[in-house]
């Protein structure tokens, strides 16, 4: 009889182990929350929680330092109320700039288990010459942000790192600038900028990323 209880235990606990990271979402700029919908929905159809899927939105006319600062507070709020340890973070277009600076300057590696880029301008994109504002300034190639975001370690940290780009994304110039040291690197069939979040391919290669 003493051995029950703790055969129960051991069995609670292997559950809580395998309960699945929450994933905040990180749209890109001129963008919201709602842009994630198809995935999202993918997610909870295969069983995630519905509550460990966060569609951040921001205002994507500010700062990526402004924003990763924010989505600092927006993972501390989603670690709270899910009592989990760390969060994936699946990131689209300039999403995974502000994303990059909270890993690298605000101590964002010890809360974050994978993280996702999905078409991310990681090293500047010509087409962001054509767009005004701060944002539009730290993507375009060789920008103040940029040098400082990939100095040294591209991908620091315990975080395990991805991404995706697409042959047919007219909007990341050049192409390879998603591409990151140290990441797992995948290239998509021909989609567009945005056809990358709702496309099944990548939705079954990402979930297999973030285990």
């Amino acid at each position: 009889m003493p051995l029950l209880p703790a055969a129960a235990s051991a069995t609670e606990g292997r559950h809580k182990a395998v309960r699945p990271d929450p994933v905040v979402f990180v749209h890109g700029w001129n963008s919201d929350g709602s842009t994630w919908r198809a995935m999202a929905e993918r997610f909870r159809a295969d069983g995630r929680p519905a509550d460990h899927l966060d569609q951040w939105t921001y205002d994507a006319t500010q700062s990526n330092t402004t924003t990763a600062v924010r989505l600092a507070k927006e993972i501390e709020r989603v670690l709270e109320r899910t009592g989990a340890a760390r969060v994936d973070l699946v990131t689209h277009s300039m999403g995974a700039l502000s994303s990059r600076h909270y890993l690298k300057n605000l101590g964002g590696t010890a809360k974050v288990d994978a993280w996702v880029s999905l078409a991310g301008p990681n090293h500047g994109t010509d087409v962001a010459r054509w767009c005004a504002g701060t944002p539009c300034i730290e993507m375009r190639p060789g920008s103040d942000f940029l040098s400082a975001l990939n100095s040294g370690d591209e991908t620091p940290g315990s975080p395990r790192y991805a991404t995706w780009r697409s042959p047919c994304d007219m909007v990341i110039s050049p192409g390879d600038s998603v591409v990151l040291d140290g990441a797992v690197n995948n290239t998509t069939a021909c989609l567009g900028h945005s056809d990358l979040q709702a496309d099944r391919t990548v939705y079954e290669e990402v979930k297999k990323h973030l285990r």
